[in-house]
């Protein structure tokens, strides 16, 4: 994609700035504003090219939108993507404050019509840095007046999708169900657990070695990271980075189902299509990892108490259902399913605040 069609994008608004210290591209992208301010997690990666990081903001804060509506919380989607000069854990301390600072600043410019939390290679420690500058901060740490780490309400939600997916595929409970975790980062290091836990059999990939033997202590079985796509399991889940399902590999994945927290796992349009043609049953991701916008969206806008965010995370397995049944009604794919879910429920928040 060139920087023209990256920048053909029916969201809201897009912020831009480079840091020629660091060398460093920070992106914020606003794709809606219809239901108040924005929110989504800041996410720091290294792109091939600024025009990838664009895309790839974009299509987060796009997700972020349908994750809110489909979720039923009074916000719009946006995505912020720092673009680093080199992989993450190559960058040194003096470095990432300094980018932390520049962040912070760029979203206070947005004056609250932007609020950001962590995300890929941000932390809650990151979150109480940008929250020296700004306000408009999610998922500080709790010593902070923030409600800390989304990680682990992410992964149980993605644990209800996991099981609501197996009911309604015919598999029944996970207990000696195959499941591959690919990515054992904070997210997927706690699903792995809940679905061994389970009675599942699971098999892990990772490109971090300790991770991996992290894992095996627990009786996991590791997989290369370039056979995982080719590795027969019943339930797939890919929680590290987006994109891992395109079309070809959605003709030979051998899985029952794929329930994962990976953000825009399909990585075009036809995979959809194709996996249901192939009767293999996918979670829209912006359905199943909606537990971390519960999370920090419930305690620290809505006010809700532990037990009210619990309750919402466990419904993501009934609305995850209601999008099997209207993919199955309608003749569509899961993802077009769920789409038209998040619409109806924005159209109903309307007519009520009418």
């Amino acid at each position: 994609m060139n920087v023209d069609d990256a920048l053909r994008w029916d969201g809201e608004l897009t912020l831009t700035r480079h840091d020629p210290e660091t060398g460093t591209t920070f992106i914020i992208r606003v794709d809606s504003l219809r239901h108040g301010r924005s929110a989504g997690g800041t996410r720091a990666a290294h792109y091939g090219s600024p025009t990838a990081a664009l895309e790839d903001a974009g299509r987060l804060a796009g997700a972020m939108t349908l994750k809110m509506a489909v979720s039923n919380l009074p916000m719009g989607g946006g995505k912020s993507v720092i673009a680093l000069p080199a992989p993450r854990q190559d960058i040194d301390a003096a470095t990432w404050n300094r980018i932390l600072s520049l962040h912070a600043e760029n979203i206070d410019r947005l004056n609250g019509a932007y609020w950001t939390g962590p995300d890929v290679n941000t932390s809650s420690a990151d979150m109480d840095i940008l929250g020296d500058t700004t306000n408009f901060v999610f998922g500080r740490s709790i010593d902070r007046g923030g409600a800390g780490s989304s990680a682990l309400n992410t992964a149980v939600g993605v644990f209800e999708a996991m099981k609501a997916t197996a009911q309604f595929r015919g598999l029944g409970d996970l207990d000696g169900l195959t499941v591959l975790v690919q990515g054992l980062g904070a997210v997927g290091g706690h699903l792995a657990t809940m679905a061994a836990q389970a009675g599942a059999r699971l098999l892990v990939t990772d490109v971090n070695s300790e991770r991996i033997a992290w894992a095996q202590d627990f009786g996991c079985s590791p997989v290369s990271p370039a056979e995982v796509t080719a590795t027969p399991c019943d339930i797939f889940a890919p929680c590290a980075m987006g994109g891992v399902i395109d079309s070809t590999i959605a003709r030979q994945l051998p899985a029952s189902a794929v329930v994962g927290a990976a953000n825009n796992t399909l990585a075009d349009d036809e995979a959809g299509s194709v996996l249901r043609d192939r009767d293999v049953l996918y979670a829209p991701d912006f359905v199943t990892n909606a537990g971390g916008a519960f999370h920090l969206v419930g305690h620290e806008v809505l006010g809700w108490d532990a037990d009210t965010v619990a309750g919402h995370i466990r419904g993501i397995g009934q609305t995850l259902t209601q999008v099997y049944e209207i993919s199955d009604a309608e003749g569509v794919s899961t993802d077009t399913a769920a789409r038209t879910l998040a619409r109806r429920r924005t159209d109903s928040l309307e007519a009520v605040a009418v």
